[in-house]
Order: structure tokens, then sequence, then C-alpha cells
């Protein structure tokens, strides 16, 4: 990609988390990303467990690296608007591995970044706070370095673990997003945060563009936004949707012998139209 162009798109991709509610679908291939595209959004975000799952691997950084960026390139070449790619932990523990996977992932392309504090371990699954602090900076420092103004989206997976105690969860959710904007992350993720209220409190309390996970029992774009969410995004919501039309599609053919459930694919021709172009 030009650079110009995609410094432009950085500097697009952020204004577009100050107006309004930005609305990120989560591609996994080529397809699904000109999908996304053809149907109207103004940017596009990878998956990562998605990723993974096309090709082969189970979710929690157990594909590589090199992979990983290789299918985010293709996503980004293959498309027009802006794309913000999740990276996990950053393919690595230290501060040094985020750096390395900043650089190539701006190589590809990418003009954003989600970077969790996930550690994969059921000991301790959440880095520290410093760690995961240093890898933000390493992230912000990189980007500075080559001159393209990335959009870092610093996710804490703190209500994805099981258990928990709402109050002490709140103030420790405040406590890590707003080190993680002060570390330098345009935009902060409470991904497993439902509750509508509680939301709110966190929109108030972080006082930065806040990303919210879309997954049934979330509420409605609209509600959100009224509640100041600044950005939504899907994960691998999609990409585990078409896995269940895939599965009900198999059942359907080994149980009855019919293909009704395949009706309402994307008719060949235009399939080979939106790749062709």
């Amino acid at each position: 990609m030009n650079m110009t162009s995609q410094i432009e798109k950085a500097i697009e991709f952020r204004q577009r988390h100050r107006v309004g509610v930005l609305v990120l679908p989560n591609a996994w291939d080529v397809a699904s990303a000109r999908i996304f595209e053809e149907a109207g959004f103004p940017a596009i975000a990878t998956t990562s467990a998605g990723i993974a799952f096309s090709l082969g691997y189970p979710d929690g950084q157990r594909i590589s690296r090199e992979e990983m960026i290789a299918r985010i390139g293709r996503i980004v070449r293959a498309v027009k608007v802006p794309v913000t790619a999740d990276i996990e932990w950053g393919y690595g523990s230290t501060a040094e591995d985020v750096a390395r996977t900043t650089r190539e992932l701006i190589e590809a392309g990418a003009v954003g970044m989600n970077l969790e504090d996930a550690t994969g371990r059921a000991d301790q699954p959440l880095l520290t706070l410093e760690r995961a602090v240093e890898k933000i900076k390493a992230a912000r420092e990189t980007a500075a370095q080559m001159r393209v103004p990335i959009v870092v989206n610093a996710r804490t997976d703190l209500y994805l673990l099981p258990g928990g105690n709402p109050d002490a969860d709140f103030q420790e959710a405040v406590r890590r997003l707003v080190a993680f904007r002060d570390a330098g992350a345009d935009c902060v993720f409470a991904p497993g945060l439902k509750d509508a209220d509680t939301i709110g409190r966190l929109v108030k309390s972080v006082q930065c563009p806040l990303n919210i996970l879309a997954v049934p029992g979330t509420p409605p774009i609209a509600e959100l936004e009224k509640l100041g969410v600044a950005r939504v995004s899907v994960g691998s919501g999609f990409m585990r949707a078409t896995l269940g039309l895939l599965r009900r599609a198999a059942e359907e053919l080994k149980s009855a012998g019919t293909y009704s459930a395949i009706a309402d694919g994307v008719p060949y021709a235009e399939v080979n139209k939106l790749l062709g172009g």
C-alpha cells in the first residue's frame, strides 16, 4: 500500500471514533471482507479467532504471527476501506515482540490494531497492568517511528473471565482501561460486558472511545450509541454463524438428502464478480 494512502486511511479511521458509533464487521478472509465492503461499511476489522479457525487452529494465539499477518495483508489488499486487525496479545510476551508485530502489521497495510491483556495462562489469565501498558507503549512508539498513526484499540479480557464481582470488576476495568488510554491507546475495549447501565458508567469513567463486542444479549446499536459507545464489533460471531449454517446444510444433506439450507447462498456469478474486480 502507498504510505500516503495508508496514513490518510489511519487518520480517517481515527476520526470515525469521534462521531456517532462506528460499527465494524469482522472479516476472516478476502470473501467476507469484500462482502462487508460491498454492504457499505466504512471500515473493516479482522477477527483473530475467525482467521485462526479458518486455517485450522483453535483460538488463543496458537496461529503463528507469520500466518496471521499474511492473512491480514491479503484482506487489506482486497478492499479499499481502512482495515484494523486483531493481533491477540501481540505474538510474544515482551514489548519487543509487540513492536515487531506492530511493524509487520503496518507493513501489511493495516491502519488499526487490537491488543489484549490476556495471557493464555489459567493461573494468571491477565497480564500485570505494568506489562500490558509496556506493550501498548511499544505499539505506539513503533507506529510513531514508522510515521503511520495506527489506531490502537486496547482490550481487557476481564469481563470474559468466569465468576467475578460486579463492583470489583468494574473498578478493575476502569483502572486498566484508563491506564491503557494514558499509555497511548486511541480506543479501549471491554468484550463480555453487556449490561447497559454498566456500559454507560464505563463510557463516562474512561473518558475516551469505548468499544463493545456485539453478542446475543448486547443492547442494540441505537441504544449503545445513546450510551456513548464509540465502536461496536462482532468478533468471530459472523464467522461462527457461517459455520452454523454450514453445519445445518451438512446435516440436512446427510439426513434428508435435500439442499434447502443453501437456497439463500450468494449466487456463483456474484461471488465471481465480487472477487474478480
